[in-house]
């Protein structure tokens, strides 16, 4: 049982341990498409990319089990209302861009490609579509603008934790962190 304002260990661990993968794998595929020729010539850091990023199709599924199993803790009655569904929208908007839409778009992006994607290198994901050479640039820029996308939801969830720990003192960034009271 977790301490009131904190998250439970599995939650903690679901949520670092994905912030950690997501990260990886977005800074990966940015390096891979950016820089190809100069460090992905042989797409060593594609499947690498892909392995990493598609096993969080796998984990969100656990970890959406665990908040509808383990509900957050509740938010400061400092807070205001809107305040309040501010964070409920912005975690929604994290949680369907960030963790189910990117990952799908780049699995949608690889089957219209032919191109196989590995989960943690262990089995293949079954491609969502035909190949498709006429969708690729679509998929390609569905991605790419997702990703982007992303970048700037997970910045703004950063910004606003530490807002909460410096500006507002409160316990809601205490409260995720490792190693408090769960």
């Amino acid at each position: 049982m977790a301490k009131e304002g904190n998250y439970t260990g599995p939650a903690k661990w679901l949520h670092w341990g994905m912030a950690l993968i997501w990260l990886a794998a977005w800074v990966i595929g940015i390096v891979a498409t950016h820089w190809r020729d100069e460090f992905n010539a042989h797409h060593e850091l594609t499947f690498l990319h892909k392995a990493m990023a598609s096993t969080l199709l796998f984990l969100i599924v656990a970890r959406i089990a665990w908040r509808l199993s383990h509900p957050a803790p509740a938010l400061p009655d400092s807070m205001s209302p809107m305040m309040k569904r501010g964070a409920y929208v912005g975690h929604l908007l994290l949680y369907a861009v960030a963790l189910i839409g990117l990952p799908l778009s780049g699995w949608y992006w690889s089957s219209v490609a032919d191109k196989p994607i590995m989960v943690a290198a262990l089995f293949a994901l079954p491609p969502l579509v035909d190949p498709d050479q006429s969708l690729y640039d679509l998929a390609k820029a569905i991605h790419t603008y997702t990703a982007w996308l992303c970048g700037a939801l997970i910045g703004g969830h950063v910004l606003v934790a530490l807002k909460h720990h410096f500006v507002e003192k409160d316990e809601v960034l205490k409260g995720m962190l490792p190693g408090r009271g769960n």
